[in-house]
Order: structure tokens, then C-alpha cells, then sequence
């Protein structure tokens, strides 16, 4: 399978990761979109929200928990940050793996904007 996230997960992709447990991967954007940007992913194989089945959900909390002491690891607990998962195209969900950003570390704009390609 030719899956970034899971090739960042071996180390065939190198990353600057934040924090990793036995199942999930919390690592620096390569493109950062605030100043705090970090991918957290597990390491399993999900498409996206879509796939996660009931045996998954202790994996996705997992990802939460992991979301949350990323934050305070990083600074931005107490000053707020954003935690979004897209999910399939219109969302833009760029890479087919199931995977969370948390932004942080300024005042964040708007949640949402419709591009003109969706008028």
C-alpha cells in the first residue's frame, strides 16, 4: 500500500514527531497553516471517519487523549486551539488516511469558508 502517514509511521519518511504511544502518531505539519500545526494519526490503516468501525473507537479516544496532552505539551491548553478532521474531498482530505490537525498558538480565523467552486 503506498500510504504516506504509514511510511512516516515505519521512518521510510523522516518526521518531527511530538508524541507517540504504541497506536497513534502526533508529528509537525510540513506545511503549516497556524503556529502550532500537528498531524496526529493512528498507526492502523483507516481511510477516513467513514471507516472507523465500533472495534476502532477505543483508538479514535485514544487519538483524543493523545490531542490534548499534545496541546498542553506544545502551550496552547489553556490558550485554545482546534482540533479538525476532514473526511473525503469537499472537506479537503488530502491524504487518504484517517488523520487529525491541532492548531494552535494564535487567534484562529473563521471555522469554515465556501470556495467559489461550491456556489
Amino acid at each position: 500500500m503506498d500510504d504516506l502517514f504509514l511510511k512516516i509511521v515505519d521512518g521510510t519518511i523522516p518526521s518531527k514527531k511530538v508524541l507517540e504511544t504504541d497506536n497513534v502518531l502526533a508529528f509537525h505539519d510540513i506545511q503549516p497553516a497556524a503556529p502550532v500545526h500537528v498531524l496526529i494519526i493512528p498507526k492502523k490503516y483507516i481511510p477516513s471517519m467513514n471507516a472507523v468501525t465500533e472495534e476502532d473507537l477505543p483508538l479514535i479516544a485514544e487519538i483524543h487523549r493523545v490531542a490534548v496532552e499534545v496541546a498542553q505539551k506544545l502551550g496552547v491548553a489553556e490558550s485554545g486551539y482546534r482540533l479538525i478532521n476532514n473526511c473525503g474531498p469537499d472537506s479537503g482530505q488530502a491524504v487518504g488516511h484517517l488523520h487529525y490537525h491541532l492548531l494552535g498558538g494564535a487567534k484562529l480565523g473563521a471555522l469554515t469558508g465556501i470556495s467559489d467552486s461550491h456556489s
